[in-house]
């Protein structure tokens, strides 16, 4: 990769052939060759965004969010024009700071990458685009009220990574173009509006009739798919000083019960890697249609319902979260293909919280879950040399979260958690608020860490692990004695053991899920019927379990289990849990591919529209 170094001589070449040079402001890691995002039409070495005023009202009628988005604009000189992203936005016009009209175009539109707003900027340096988004805006995700918890009002939430934020505020929609923002959001006077800002209308003011409007503003510069909305029945609770969460009334004494530590988990985080930057950490549990375990948008972690259990055995969900607030917030990736550095950093961060607020045994039964999840990850995209196994540039997400947390562990293991961890806060300071490319990262770890040292150099194969498919042969299995407990129940139970005689009453999440997935896919009626029985797995609330559970009653075909799998898929909109679920169907031919049809016909209007869209491909191929 090539390091333009020399920034403020450096030239960049637009589209139309012309010579500008590239903005002073301009983040160095920008310049650099490995750092043009392909999925975002910006020329940001020209013109780009640095801060973004959405003045915007919320329409449940017509599904649809309008207003003004008012973009400041830094632009070489030489510059004549600075391209957005947009996403089927309806754009009405487009003017200067001053209300004097720009010419604009659009170009022709990719399904996925939508289409470039092209700006011509007269010297304008703030562009005001007033538009609107469509009922299908792909961030957005409108439910009427009897999907929500309460069944009385409707919800609104966005989410926005990896490139759906186009689809409702017009801007350069790149993780690597950071901007502020502030913004005012006007809503039904008897709902509350959030985002993953600083809140400075906590309880909204007057907008007219039978409206109100909160506002927000975000003073750090952060990566466009980090602006995060939420409007519904919406009320808050504190954790902590700086803690609290906001939901549905009906939802908040049994989200608040399984959050109790996450002041906790903030500080030791700090203890960590340096200190939380982001002012507050607030979290939204959202309804059950939110389509990931959670969205780590800054100061407002967006959290699906379906981690509460009642028993805190799932808060590793809330620890990741909030570990994005040092990898992927305050370091984010620069381009698509480096969303490892997002998750794979989090998920090791992620298990140094739980070791740290849970003990040993925990991290590492989940680190040891992480390497079976890996393993699996791998034989599904065809084997250790298939081009999904990359770090860099894999299309698969899980080899993100998985491979790049089994990367960090084993350097870590090799040069010891000490000299890491320095390491690691260094590099969170050192990146602070600024885009980050794997190649970038490497260049990293080898000036401050490794510096020079040959032995070492060979011993941590950074290279093979960044960028070849498959695992090193240096890769760190932390394996957990609590887990290779749970294996021989398996053993015990495939060799006629009965169901209430393995003592798993009390067994956690995780020891389930090692249970159930390592359970031979073939069993028969009788012994499922026996598991069932016993644990009363076709009703869990544990969607995790659960979820474990109906694969493998898929897989067998066990009908007792249709009507629970049925009322599931109705009632979360998780992907992790609703894509291996419709795939099982799938693979059963002519068994199981009715119900995913059938399933899905009934259940779609619940789905995220990015769900309802990968969920379609499965069943449909399309």
């Amino acid at each position: 990769m090539i390091l333009a170094r020399l920034l403020a001589a450096a030239l960049v070449f637009g589209m139309a052939g012309q010579a500008v040079a590239a903005p002073r402001a301009v983040a160095p890691i920008l310049a650099r060759a490995d750092a043009v995002d392909d999925q975002s039409y910006a020329r940001p070495r020209e013109a780009r965004v640095t801060h973004v005023d959405l003045d915007l009202a919320v329409d449940f009628a017509s599904k649809t969010v309008g207003g003004t988005a008012a973009l400041d604009v830094q632009a070489a000189p030489g510059a004549k024009e600075i391209v957005l992203d947009a996403l089927n936005l309806d754009i009405a016009k487009v003017t200067d700071g001053a209300g004097k009209p720009l010419a604009w175009a659009l170009g022709a539109t990719d399904p996925e990458k939508g289409a470039p707003l092209t700006v011509q900027l007269g010297g304008a340096k703030r562009v005001v685009v007033a538009y609107r988004s469509r009922p299908d805006a792909r961030a957005l995700q409108w439910l009427a009220p009897e999907l929500t918890a309460g069944k009385r009002k409707p919800f609104l939430f966005s989410q926005g990574q990896a490139i759906n934020n186009r689809s409702w505020i017009p801007t350069q929609d790149s993780p690597g173009i950071r901007q502020t923002w502030t913004a005012r959001i006007v809503v039904p006077e008897d709902l509350m509006a959030v985002m993953s800002a600083d809140k400075l209308t906590p309880k909204g003011e007057a907008a007219g009739a039978g409206k109100r409007a909160f506002r927000f503003r975000m003073d750090h510069p952060v990566p466009p798919y980090l602006i995060a909305l939420g409007v519904g029945d919406i009320a808050f609770r504190a954790l902590g000083p700086r803690t609290g969460v906001y939901t549905e009334p009906a939802m908040m004494d049994r989200a608040a019960y399984e959050l109790a530590d996450t002041e906790k988990m903030v500080t030791t985080a700090e203890q960590l890697y340096g200190p939380y930057r982001w002012g507050r950490y607030d979290v939204l549990v959202l309804p059950p249609a939110f389509p990931y375990g959670g969205m780590e948008n800054a100061t407002l972690t967006f959290l699906t319902p379906t981690f509460i259990t009642g028993d805190r055995a799932n808060v590793g969900l809330v620890a990741h979260e909030l570990a994005h607030s040092w990898s992927g917030n305050l370091v984010t990736n620069a381009t698509w293909k480096d969303i490892w550095l997002n998750e794979g950093f989090t998920s090791y961060v992620e298990n140094r919280i739980m070791e740290a607020l849970y003990g040993r045994d925990r991290a590492v039964m989940e680190a040891d879950l992480t390497w079976d999840g890996m393993q699996a990850s791998i034989r599904e995209l065809g084997g250790p040399t298939a081009e999904g196994t990359k770090l860099y540039g894999s299309p698969d997400a899980q080899m993100d979260y998985f491979k790049g947390e089994t990367f960090l562990r084993t350097i870590e293991t090799i040069v010891g958690r000490e000299r890491f961890d320095a390491y690691l806060r260094g590099y969170f300071d050192r990146h602070a608020f600024q885009p980050q490319t794997t190649a970038a990262f490497l260049e990293d770890i080898r000036a401050k860490l490794i510096r020079g040292d040959a032995a070492l150099e060979a011993k941590l194969k950074l290279d093979e692990w960044a960028y070849q498919p498959g695992l090193p042969d240096n890769a760190v299995h932390l394996r957990s004695a609590l887990l290779e407990a749970v294996d021989q129940k398996v053993a015990a139970f495939v060799a006629g053991t009965p169901a209430g005689q393995l003592g798993a009453r009390d067994w956690t999440t995780q020891e389930w899920q090692r249970f159930l997935n390592n359970l031979p896919r073939k069993l028969t009626n009788a012994q499922l019927a026996d598991l069932d029985s016993a644990f009363k797995l076709s009703a869990s609330t544990n969607g995790y379990v659960r979820t474990a559970w109906l694969e493998l009653a898929i897989a067998n075909r066990y009908e007792p289990a249709l009507p629970f799998l049925e009322a599931f898929l109705g009632s979360v909109g998780r992907g992790l849990f609703l894509r291996p679920l419709y795939q099982g169907l799938m693979r059963q031919g002519d068994w199981g591919r009715p119900l995913a049809r059938r399933y899905f016909d009934a259940s779609r209007a619940g789905y995220h529209p990015t769900v309802a869209s990968s969920v379609e491909r499965i069943v449909i191929g399309t």
